[in-house]
């Protein structure tokens, strides 16, 4: 088989890699073993505002303006609803919070999307005593959905392989990449967290975090919007909430803990006044870079590999965005952000 690239990993940057190349006509063939599982068990919020320090989200319009026609498109292609627009508000503890939220609003970079105008809070099961702060431009991407009906989508099209990628059996060939019976132009590494098996790629600082995630049910809770706190509350739809998410730096399974259970409930019940239940809990791996930024771009020697990795918590906003640029890189000898390029670390 001869293909124009072979991509290696199918969560939020796999997606968004393989959508650049089908809108560029650009052969491919896809491999996962679902051993990688933060992007299905991601709360998929976009976000454009750090609500913990009221700061701005790198590139934030740009992200937005290529994330979400994107997302379109495949609720059209995979005939399935994937964005949810719905506020996000911002619990306020103190008056202080409430004045660096105005000083934040004047700041550029977040001027479009804080509004200045304060909302009382008008649910008796949540305690917000300060008041709430609104996000603009926000939303919810369902991303268990949209992986679990994209993988489909490939095999029904014979792109998509689930055996496990064995990083030895790669030849580079007369500027081809060979893998068994494929032979590609160029691979892309899409593997999250699993970068830590990858031998190309193995040294880069990539710590992975790992995060925890509850559903529960409240039929009595009746949140209309997307509620920061200590954690967010995330309305999933029949009086059901994701609450999340832990930031973990030592354990780095998909396996959960009755600790960060724990930990979740406790936070969630400084706020949330009303009986719920526990439905279920999730945890994954989140691919986090030490500076914050993702790590895109091309191997220092094998100059047919490319690596498409790091992006943390924000998958959901950044993955189109980074899929841009490492398409142009390839194939228009494009420059990337100086931010973004692996090559900072090598």
């Amino acid at each position: 088989m001869k293909v124009d690239y072979i991509i290696v990993g199918c969560g939020l940057a796999g997606i968004s890699f393989c959508e650049k190349l089908k809108e560029n006509n650009k052969t491919f063939i896809v491999f996962d073993d679902n051993s990688q599982q933060s992007s299905v068990v991601a709360g998929g919020l976009y976000n454009p505002v750090t609500l913990k320090r009221f700061t701005p989200v790198w590139k934030s319009e740009e992200q937005l303006a290529t994330a979400l026609p994107v997302y379109s498109k495949l609720e059209e292609v995979l005939g399935v609803n994937l964005d949810y627009k719905i506020p996000v508000k911002r619990r306020f503890t103190s008056l202080e919070e409430q004045n660096n939220w105005f000083a934040a609003s004047d700041k550029e970079g977040l001027k479009p999307f804080l509004n200045t105008s304060l909302f009382e809070n008008t649910n008796t099961n949540i305690e917000a005593s300060f008041k709430l702060g609104e996000v603009l431009h926000t939303g919810r991407l369902d991303t268990k959905q949209l992986i679990e009906s994209y993988k489909p989508y490939l095999l029904d099209k014979n792109l998509l392989i689930t055996d496990p990628f064995v990083h030895d059996l790669i030849e580079i060939k007369n500027d081809q990449i060979e893998y068994k019976d494929i032979s590609a132009k160029q691979i892309v590494f899409a593997e999250g967290f699993g970068i830590k098996q990858n031998p190309y790629f193995k040294e880069l600082p990539l710590g992975g975090t790992k995060g925890q995630l509850l559903t529960i049910h409240a039929p009595d809770l009746k949140l209309d919007y997307v509620l920061k706190s200590s954690v967010f509350v995330i309305p999933l739809g029949q009086d059901t909430y994701r609450v999340g998410s832990t930031y973990e730096q030592k354990d780095k399974t998909n396996t959960i803990t009755e600790e960060a259970r724990q930990m979740l409930l406790d936070k969630l019940k400084t706020f949330v006044k009303c009986d719920f239940e526990v439905l279920s809990q999730v945890a994954g791996v989140r691919p986090t870079v030490k500076d914050r930024k993702p790590l895109v771009g091309r191997h220092p020697i094998s100059k047919n590999i490319y690596l498409f990795n790091g992006l943390g918590s924000r998958g959901v906003m950044i993955a189109p965005y980074m899929a841009n640029q490492l398409f142009n890189f390839i194939e228009n000898n494009g420059v990337l952000d100086k931010e973004i390029d692996c090559l900072r670390f090598f």
